[in-house]
């Protein structure tokens, strides 16, 4: 069993389930706009940013449609 993995052109974002939260995380999130806010946790390094989504959270689906749809961007637009 592992964590559900998302990619295009590289990865793009992990998920993880915690016992009180899932945190999708994105691999190259620090280089991503970010206009909603959607990102709230800190995983203290350079490159990775997280969102925490808590059991009765409001998903804002379009703002995050918006942040997936850079990240794969991203990874086009820097491909080796």
């Amino acid at each position: 069993m592992g964590s559900p993995v998302w990619s295009h052109n590289g990865l793009v974002s992990v998920a993880n389930a915690h016992r009180d939260k899932v945190k999708l995380t994105f691999s190259q999130g620090v280089s991503l706009p970010d206009p909603h806010n959607l990102f709230n946790a800190s995983l203290g390094g350079n490159k990775w940013r997280a969102i925490n989504f808590y059991k009765d959270d409001e998903i804002n689906e379009s703002a995050l449609k918006e942040l997936v749809r850079s990240a794969v961007s991203y990874n086009v637009s820097h491909l080796k």
